[in-house]
Formats: C-alpha cells, structure tokens, sequence
C-alpha cells in the first residue's frame, strides 16, 4: 500500500476533523433521527431522509480519514532540501510575462488550499515545479493559456 506524504500541520487538521466528526458531528446526527423517528411515518419524513443522508456523508468521510490518517507519511518540512523542489517546498514564483511574484508551498491534496498559498503537488503547477532548482523556467497550460514562471526561490 502506498505511503500518502503530508506534512505535520496537514496530518494534524486532518486528526481534528476526524475526531470532530466522530465526537461532535455523529452524536448530533443519531439525535436527530431519533427525533425524526419519534414523529412517526418514516416514508414522507423529510427531517428523517435528511438525518440519514448526512448520517451517509459523515460515515463515509470518516472512513476516508481513517485510511489516510494510517496510511500518511509526514514530511518534516524543516529537513527537506532547499536546492530543489519536493513535496513540502515552498517556494517563489514569477510569472515571466507579469512579473507578478506568488508564493507557494507544495503539500498534499488534502491539505491544498490556493487561497492559503498551498497548493497540491499533483496539479499542473505542482508537478511542473517538483524537481526544479532557483533560475530554472517552467510551463503550465492553464485554462486560459500557458503560463511561464522563472522559480525565484525555494523557502
């Protein structure tokens, strides 16, 4: 089975959602169906459907966190290199026809976030940097066109 790489912050947002889920979430939900059942027919009970559909999503999340939390390999990001790009790197960008500067670190699926400057290594971007050294130029094709970055730094 293969290892799932994520770094310490993402493995710990992931334990507290789980344990939220399981502590807080899923109590709620079994109340809430005992309430719709005690309102009798269970056929047109919308309250009831509604219990249980999230009663399905809560359960199925729960068992997704449960794999990837025993399947996760943390990366110390502290002891990653900093003369190439790899899996916890974060790094800076230019755009070679802005000029714009963004930072970026590269974490997992999970954990990715753009309005956080996170960004999964298995999008377009984030597979275009891995491997790549300060002063090296990168292509990606975006929705909107390609899009050239000059990696400036890694952090």
């Amino acid at each position: 089975m293969d290892r799932v790489p994520i770094t310490r912050k993402g493995y710990e947002a992931l334990k507290k959602e789980l344990e939220y889920l399981k502590s807080v979430e899923r109590p709620m939900i079994i109340k809430a169906i005992e309430e719709a059942r005690a309102h009798g027919d269970l056929s047109e009970n919308a309250e009831y459907d509604a219990a249980k559909n999230r009663q399905g999503f809560v359960e199925g999340r729960i068992g997704e966190l449960g794999f990837k939390l025993a399947n996760a390999e943390i990366i110390d990001t502290d002891k990653i290199p900093k003369d190439k790009v790899v899996f916890g790197s974060t790094v800076i960008l230019e755009s070679i026809d802005t000029g714009e500067s963004i930072e970026y670190q590269l974490v997992g699926s999970e954990e990715s976030d753009i309005q956080k400057g996170r960004i999964s290594v298995s999008s377009p971007l984030g597979k275009a940097m891995l491997g790549k050294t300060p002063g090296e130029e990168l292509t990606v094709q975006a929705p909107v066109g390609k899009r050239r970055y000059e990696l400036v730094e890694i952090r």
